[in-house]
């Protein structure tokens, strides 16, 4: 699709578009995103989506540099008709330059149109790193042959699940390796005391078979710690974080239940991240792209 940019900028690549959080172009709109993609493969450019924390909207330049000025010239005058409202905005100048263009757009747009996961799914965007549910990008074309590993759902196939052990990774955990495995041990022998109660309770009595006997607990020690970590962490809802370890939505609130508590009397306080994933194929993506860096302790 031809446009003045083309003329303006014939080099470019990518366009970058601050947002405002919420309304009809919020970050949680699907079909803006959707459209955007659109938008993307008509003009060949990638474009960037940054959108304005919840609340800050007067942060966004065009606040200052385009509508108040607007506001300023056709304060007073009743807006009656389309044709004022467009007219006034068109009017709009000031002494350093800043002319208005303004047309009204005839067109019907239909409403109630539903954009499902699989459509969201399938669309060539990549979350960044930092806030990657409001910092995103939409690729003109896909990003390359593994994205229908990145995006499943668009082929049709399973999601790609990370290893458990790769969830111990310390920018989703905010902590080293070594750190995490020190928490581990701390919490292990409390944790065991208190489970052994607990069973205690349930049976009313001593335990008969031997310890190590009978049904095997779906979560290890170690794995509870680190699901409670990674829910503190908010890095998606629990279902995501039930599919991640391979069980299902009521073992992990109980394996949380009995973590969380263990955390604050160690003094543990576990600060949320700024990465949020939908699926395990986000996860997945994030690990691929991670670089090994410095994290700060948890605690």
């Amino acid at each position: 699709m031809a446009g003045p940019w083309q003329t303006r900028l014939p080099q470019a690549t990518r366009l970058l578009i601050t947002a405002d959080a919420g309304g009809s172009n919020g970050y949680r709109t699907r079909a803006w995103k959707t459209e955007l993609a659109t938008l993307a493969a008509e003009t060949g450019l990638d474009i960037m989506v940054c959108h304005m924390p919840p609340g800050t909207s007067k942060w966004n330049k065009i606040e200052h540099r385009l509508f108040s000025h607007i506001s300023m010239n056709w304060r007073g005058r009743p807006l009656t008709s389309h044709d004022v409202i467009v007219n006034s905005i068109a009017a709009t100048t000031t002494h350093t330059g800043l002319k208005v263009h303004a047309e009204l757009d005839p067109g019907i747009y239909d409403t109630g149109i539903k954009v499902t996961d699989s459509d969201i799914d399938a669309l060539p965007m990549h979350r960044h790193r930092f806030h990657g549910d409001s910092n995103y990008t939409l690729h003109s074309q896909p990003r390359d042959t593994t994205s229908a590993a990145k995006n499943p759902r668009s082929a049709g196939g399973p999601s790609p699940q990370p290893c458990t052990g790769c969830l111990r990774n310390p920018e989703l955990t905010g902590m080293p390796e070594p750190e995490l495995d020190e928490l581990v041990d701390q919490l292990a022998y409390k944790l065991d005391g208190l489970r052994e109660q607990g069973r205690l309770q349930q049976r009313g009595g001593e335990r008969i078979r031997a310890r190590g006997a009978g049904a095997k607990d779906k979560l290890t020690t170690a794995d509870r710690v680190l699901a409670t970590v990674l829910y503190l962490r908010k890095l998606g809802t629990r279902d995501l974080l039930a599919q991640l370890f391979g069980v299902n939505g009521s073992t992990l609130t109980r394996a949380v239940r009995q973590i969380q508590p263990l955390l604050a009397e160690h003094g543990y306080t576990i600060p949320p991240s700024t990465a949020r994933f939908r699926t395990p194929a986000d996860v997945t993506a994030f690990l691929a792209n991670s670089s090994p860096a410095e994290i700060k302790s948890a605690c």
